[in-house]
């Protein structure tokens, strides 16, 4: 029975003690620096978590002057997550999205817009039927002026719904690309039951309520 009492007691001093940890090193995540990412051939990139990248990979790319939507993993502690690591909820990594986009057709402010528009706003760590960690809401800022766009329209969002905004804001560190079986998950897998019921309604939801011009066509 001693024995038993000692066991306990160790096993609950180090499972505390990895809990310290991992909340610190979250903490860190959350107050560092942000990395901003520089041009690319005059191409820019953003990062967004809102729910399954299935999903918002499909409503980005539906968007003129989006080059490229990545699903990937990004917000979290962890070096190399996985799609099993991320779901645990350890990692502290959300589903997350990286937009490859024109900025002289398109600008972060308007990629903003996007986000809140396709998503409930006011749902906490998830979207619709995906719960969790690591389906909450971030938006990534990679500079001071980002940080400011959004957080001038969370509060703006805040106002109109009489509501709490979800979304965490986040200085952007890194993103870590999805297994390659998620990527263009939408397009390559347009009659997977998930695609049909979750997916394309909220694709369909977020086209129905954004400005037509600035959506492309046949998507």
């Amino acid at each position: 029975m001693k024995n038993l009492i000692t066991l306990l007691v160790v096993t609950l001093f180090f499972s505390c003690q990895n809990i310290a940890q991992t909340k610190k090193a979250q903490e860190n995540v959350i107050n560092a620096k942000p990395n901003e990412v520089p041009l690319e051939n005059g191409k820019a990139r953003a990062y967004f978590a809102s729910g399954c990248f299935w999903c918002v990979e499909a409503v980005y790319e539906s968007v003129k002057g989006v080059e490229e939507s990545i699903s990937g993993y990004s917000g979290g502690h962890s070096n190399n997550p996985t799609y099993e690591a991320s779901n645990t909820g350890h990692t502290g990594h959300a589903e997350a999205v990286e937009i490859i986009y024109d900025p002289n057709l398109v600008s972060f402010e308007s990629l903003v817009d996007v986000y809140f528009a396709s998503q409930n706003p006011t749902q906490v760590n998830g979207q619709g039927p995906d719960k969790g960690s690591q389906y909450r809401s971030i938006i990534f800022y990679q500079n001071e002026a980002q940080k400011q766009i959004i957080l001038k329209k969370k509060a703006a969002l805040a106002k109109k719904l009489n509501a709490t905004i979800a979304a965490e804001v986040y200085p952007f560190q890194k993103f870590w690309v999805a297994e390659d079986y998620h990527q263009n998950y939408e397009r390559l897998h347009p009659n997977h039951p998930y695609i049909q019921r979750i997916s394309i309604p909220r694709l369909n939801r977020f086209k129905s309520k954004f400005p037509k011009e600035l959506l492309k066509e046949g998507h």
